[in-house]
């Protein structure tokens, strides 16, 4: 039997109750499994090329290009950018608080993590579903899903982004203080 390396993290909770921990699991192929019932797709993939954050857009984009294109194929994605944030950073703090706060888009949020960590926290039937990714995962959160995003008081961390909507990232912000109640990243 194949261990899998210990560090993906999905934690589900009911919405209104941050202490009772209703399911949670380390394992890719359980976090896959669950997130799959809530239509969230969660994959982990291979991440041989080094790269660190303040690696050229060009660099990140081309040492994953292969599974970049498959996702280009099967999903129609119409542009892809790289956000590479590190404890250097001097709008951290600013960026940080963007992310935080409930909110939604009109398309799929797709990001694979190529370096670092970042908690995603999905807000769906009554539920928050927490997803600590690593390096290597890929999470795509479905259109109009309300979710927030954590990067930690010192992010490290570079993402490929995927998206249909040639703007890019567009937030639609709910005004739910529901991510003030929740688990934040510690790193």
């Amino acid at each position: 039997m194949v261990q899998e390396e210990p560090g993906s993290i999905l934690r589900i909770y009911p919405d209104h109750e941050t202490a009772q921990l209703l399911f949670t699991t380390d394992t890719h192929a359980h976090i896959r499994e669950r997130l799959q019932q809530v239509g969230v797709r969660f994959e982990h993939w291979s991440t041989d090329t080094e790269l660190t954050p303040g690696a050229s857009e060009e660099d990140v984009i081309a040492a994953y290009a292969r599974d970049i294109d498959r996702l280009v194929q099967e999903e129609g994605y119409q542009s892809i950018d790289v956000v590479s944030l590190n404890t250097d950073n001097p709008k951290k703090a600013e960026l940080r608080q963007v992310f935080l706060r409930e909110h939604r888009h009109s398309e799929d949020e797709v990001r694979f993590f190529v370096a670092g960590e970042g908690l995603f926290s999905l807000h769906i039937d009554n539920k928050v579903y927490e997803v600590l990714c690593l390096q290597g995962d890929l999470i795509s959160v479905p259109a109009n899903t309300p979710h927030w995003f954590d990067m930690g008081d010192n992010p490290g961390f570079i993402a490929i982004r995927l998206f249909n909507n040639p703007d890019g990232w567009v937030a639609n912000y709910t005004g739910n203080p529901i991510a003030d109640r929740f688990n934040r990243l510690e790193n």
